[in-house]
């Protein structure tokens, strides 16, 4: 994503008002508490396996700093977002890592949330220009960096081809939404759905592939004037098209779906199909994979564009307020270092080394060996996105399945659950976005 050098004060105001926040305290020190003999770092995180993965790992950084304990404390997505975003806006300390998406970073950093880790990566051994340039610029603000990736991400469809070929029909690399859901009609049966998707409310949970749908159909959330577009024919036909293909061929119950649900849906036989985030493919792959070797990879599906996958990141940073700061950068740099993705490789499996981060992890055999079945295509997209101008139509933000605007977290969720009762049956697709509009509306109204 660019450099987001238009983040303006006005929008550190604003994520002030979001977050309930005095931002007079965000500008604190917080830079104590390395000196002394023992240190504690505390770490919020989201529950995605690649974090499970550098907790088990840990112990490879306590070792070589004695005295020094990492405590995790995993969160759902949602929860990590509200619970990271009041404790860092209100200069609260509570925690001395946290991970963030690329939604948050240039906007928190802007606003002076978050420690410049720009002079820190410098050194050679850390290698700051082996990260993957897309990925490392959504982290940059005004030539600073506020965070680094763990790892970074576009979409893909998977699906389980021993179940498309039973049923006799096939996909091409580059879909469009209509094959999609012509196959997933074709093979959906009592015992495994067609396709799973989000229905999950939330901005990061269901709008996350929903979005990308919305903009390959034609339509966004604002106009280049910050005029609300979510009641608009293409964004209503997007939605209806989402809709419906959840009621025909969707998993049950896809309101309580979201990543992790979908995931272990595709590895149980559950589900043929499913779109969702490319890092998805190392968990398939996977040596404890039951559908390890038996699913394919495809672009993200489209209409009127030729690519439609988002952009994405999870991020590692340090709270400007961490009151071991420090220690926590050098646990930043250790985990997101070509050192950790080679520990990883060699103690729980190349194919789970985190993706999207570093070149130099798409060089190395054993790698590429071990995720050849995903690798090259999650490279390919990732390069092949552009979050300037994703959809049809330009828009005055830098971003592809969010707006990067403090206030796009409360109008997501806030839609989100608007669709949700749409998929549920408790009203009509136009009558959610209808109301949704309203709500997008005031969002826009804010950038006037």
């Amino acid at each position: 994503m660019g450099s987001m050098k238009s983040v303006s004060t006005a929008v550190g105001a604003g994520l002030c008002v979001m977050a309930l926040a005095a931002c007079g305290a965000a500008g604190g020190g917080g830079g104590g508490g390395d000196g002394s003999k023992n240190v504690t770092l505390t770490l919020a995180t989201v529950n995605n396996g690649q974090m499970k993965d550098m907790e088990k790992l840990k112990g490879t950084f306590e070792k070589a700093h004695p005295g020094v304990t990492v405590n995790f404390q995993v969160m759902e997505e949602g929860d990590l977002r509200s619970t990271v975003t009041a404790d860092v806006a209100n200069a609260a300390g509570q925690y001395d890592i946290v991970t963030v998406g690329s939604y948050e970073v240039p906007q928190w950093g802007a606003n002076g949330w978050l420690t410049d880790l720009t002079e820190p990566l410098s050194d050679a051994a850390y290698d700051v220009d082996d990260l993957l340039p897309p990925v490392r610029q959504m982290l940059t603000v005004d030539d600073k960096q506020y965070a680094v990736p763990f790892y970074g991400e576009s979409s893909l469809l998977m699906y389980n081809k021993d179940i498309l070929d039973a049923a006799g029909v096939s996909l091409s690399d580059r879909p469009t939404w209509q094959e999609v859901a012509d196959v997933a009609r074709a093979v959906n049966s009592s015992d495994t759905a067609g396709i799973c998707l989000r229905g999950k409310p939330g901005w990061g949970d269901m709008f996350a592939p929903l979005t990308t749908v919305v903009q390959t159909f034609g339509g966004n959330w604002y106009d280049m004037d910050w005029n609300a577009q979510v009641n608009s024919p293409e964004f209503v036909e997007a939605v209806t098209f989402y809709t419906d293909l959840l009621a025909d061929a969707g998993e049950a119950d896809p309101v309580s779906y979201s990543f992790n649900e979908c995931l272990t849906a595709l590895k149980n036989g559950k589900v043929a199909m499913w779109y969702d985030a490319s890092v998805a493919a190392s968990m398939l792959e996977a040596d404890d994979s039951p559908v390890k070797g038996k699913i394919g990879y495809s672009h993200a599906p489209v209409v009127k564009t030729e690519e439609a996958g988002w952009l994405w990141s999870w991020n590692l940073a340090v709270p400007k307020n961490s009151k071991n700061k420090d220690m926590a950068v050098e646990f930043v740099k250790w985990a997101t270092s070509k050192e950790y993705h080679n520990l990883v490789g060699e103690e729980l499996g190349w194919s789970l080394v985190p993706p999207g981060a570093r070149t130099s992890t798409y060089e190395n055999p054993k790698y590429q060996e071990a995720a050849a079945a995903f690798a090259p295509i999650t490279l390919e997209v990732i390069n092949s996105v552009d979050p300037t101008h994703p959809g049809v139509n330009p828009q005055p933000w830098v971003g592809v399945q969010y707006v990067t605007i403090p206030e796009f977290q409360d109008v997501g969720n806030q839609v989100s659950q608007l669709v949700a009762d749409a998929i549920a049956g408790r009203s009509t697709v136009q009558e959610a976005l209808d109301k949704g509009q309203e709500i997008a509306q005031r969002g826009g109204d804010a950038q006037k």
